[in-house]
């Protein structure tokens, strides 16, 4: 790899954004994607492309048979991230639950008495207001925000901030009527339907959870479906 090509790879990575080197395993010439753009080498076939796409997706490299040649495609992503705004009894599971998938969980809720050290040990803990803290921590696209307070003065400027980004997950805890006020509210501050049907209200897939892990395990099962862009089936 050239020095050229790495620090194209590095500042890829600093900037959040997702990577592709695919090298041509028999004449060794490479070309490298930034957020689907070629920065880099020859320009490639759409199946490759898609291939690369694909590739991205499942967050795994793979050799792509065809199309002039065999090639290996080597991805780049940036690291998998969770935001989760309150502290409540769903979140303790659930941040341990994402950590172990290996996503860098940051647990945001002004409140001292509900996040505290005790309850969330070994979680980075943002005890700033929402909005304030997710324009700060910057949701890309490979941040999935998750609101759980039942709170409006919390729950919705987190989500206003996040529904400006391109988190891959958005997801909102609460039954269908109170996501339905829910969407009334952000309507008024101005956000359009399409905008607002990016939120996952009620939040997880419909497994019948229950206790605060179940809902977790739901939760959790929907980001996966979502940041591996898995259709339902």
């Amino acid at each position: 790899m050239k020095s050229q090509t790495l620090d194209r790879i590095l500042a890829a990575r600093d900037g959040k954004s997702p990577a592709a080197l695919v090298t041509d395993l028999q004449s060794g010439a490479q070309s490298l994607l930034v957020d689907g753009v070629l920065v880099e080498g020859d320009a490639l076939p759409d199946v490759v492309l898609e291939a690369v796409s694909d590739a991205l997706r499942k967050d795994k490299g793979r050799i792509e048979e065809g199309a002039g040649g065999r090639r290996f495609i080597q991805v780049f992503n940036p690291p998998k991230r969770m935001i989760v705004v309150g502290a409540v009894h769903i979140s303790q599971p659930l941040v341990q639950m994402a950590s172990l998938a290996g996503y860098d969980v940051t647990l945001v809720d002004p409140r001292g008495a509900w996040a505290t050290d005790a309850r969330f040990p070994e979680t980075h803990i943002d005890r700033r207001w929402p909005d304030e803290a997710l324009e700060d921590l910057a949701p890309d696209t490979r941040t999935a925000v998750i609101t759980l307070t039942h709170d409006p003065k919390l729950d919705d400027p987190a989500l206003a901030v996040a529904l400006k980004g391109p988190a891959f997950y958005i997801g909102a805890l609460g039954s269908t009527r109170t996501h339905a006020k829910r969407v009334d509210r952000l309507t008024a501050e101005g956000f359009e339907e399409a905008e607002i049907g990016r939120i996952r209200g009620p939040i997880g897939l419909a497994i019948g959870a229950v206790s605060p892990a179940e809902i977790a395990i739901s939760i959790m099962a929907e980001v996966t479906r979502h940041l591996h862009a898995v259709e339902p089936a």
